[in-house]
């Protein structure tokens, strides 16, 4: 097993070992294209580039502004990057924004595991003194092949959550809803990683309706790696449960588009508490699609 995260100081070790890829995963939210120029200007030695929004997404639309992207065009940029089954990657953004753990995620979702993220992202290495290099790299192409068949329990859909929402609800109302069961044989638990304000329905900057699904927890991405550097195991292990996730309960992470809510997804895994799932949609899909709206502080 490759575990979720890596330090500077291994990457200082292990920069030029042939085994390993270095992907720059830098981008910035309503920015598309942002991120290349950031690479050029200025990345880790022999780190290759993945767009987010070209390579790591298909285009907007009903899916949602970030809907995942088909295998063939996942694939196409995995080899460009110069990812094999060999290779263990190394992905990196700016700060723990998402880019990042974007990529950690659809590796795994397309059946390469060997994959990690740097611990504190670009900023710690640049912080801590490591090499930067600017320009192109000669990046030798990988044989990367995209699973046929990704697993259908790494994700949900919108409909899979409409019909476990509306389960829940429909017990709430009866009196057997209780936050404590949800995730073990019920109805997952949704953790919303936008910012506070955003899940409490009081502003939304990007999409059309404010709110959050309902019964959904807020589970700020952010507060899991402030400034970028992952909370230790048994803090973020706390952070969950204090959200209603336990080890071995199901959990399903959203955010605006689906990139974010991969950084609750990884600090699940860096926790030890086990799985959570991704709803790519997320709010952008949701709530363009009309479905059912909660403000306020959601459930206690």
């Amino acid at each position: 097993m490759v575990a979720p995260l890596v330090t500077t100081d291994w990457l200082r070790e292990h920069v030029r070992d042939p085994r390993v890829r270095i992907v720059d995963c830098r981008f910035r939210l309503g920015e598309p294209g942002a991120g290349e120029p950031l690479w050029r200007e200025g990345h880790i030695p022999g780190a290759a580039f993945i767009d987010l929004d070209r390579e790591l997404a298909a285009p907007p639309g009903q899916r949602g502004r970030h809907p995942l992207p088909d295998a063939a065009t996942f694939e196409a940029a995995a080899r460009r990057a110069g990812i094999g089954p060999g290779t263990l990657v190394v992905a990196y953004d700016e700060a723990a924004e998402g880019g990042a753990a974007r990529l950690w995620w659809l590796l795994r979702h397309f059946g390469h595991d060997a994959v990690t993220v740097l611990d504190g992202g670009l900023r710690a290495w640049r912080e801590e003194g490591g090499e930067l290099v600017a320009g192109e790299e000669r990046v030798e192409p990988g044989d990367f092949r995209a699973a046929a068949a990704p697993p259908a329990k790494d994700a949900v859909t919108a409909e899979e959550l409409a019909a476990a929402t509306a389960g829940d609800s429909a017990a709430a109302a009866t009196g057997g809803g209780d936050r404590a069961a949800r995730g073990r044989g019920g109805a997952p638990v949704l953790l919303d990683a936008r910012a506070p304000e955003r899940y409490r329905g009081e502003v939304e900057p990007i999409d059309p309706v404010a709110g959050h699904i309902p019964g959904a927890v807020n589970v700020p991405f952010a507060e899991l790696a402030p400034e970028g550097r992952f909370l230790p195991p048994a803090e973020l292990r706390a952070r969950f449960e204090a959200a209603g996730v336990h080890s071995g309960d199901e959990a399903v992470a959203y955010c605006g588009s689906g990139v974010t809510a991969c950084v609750v997804v990884l600090a699940a895994e860096v926790a030890g508490i086990g799985a959570a799932r991704l709803y790519p949609g997320s709010w952008s899909e949701w709530s363009g699609r009309g479905l059912p709206v909660e403000r306020g502080e959601g459930p206690q």
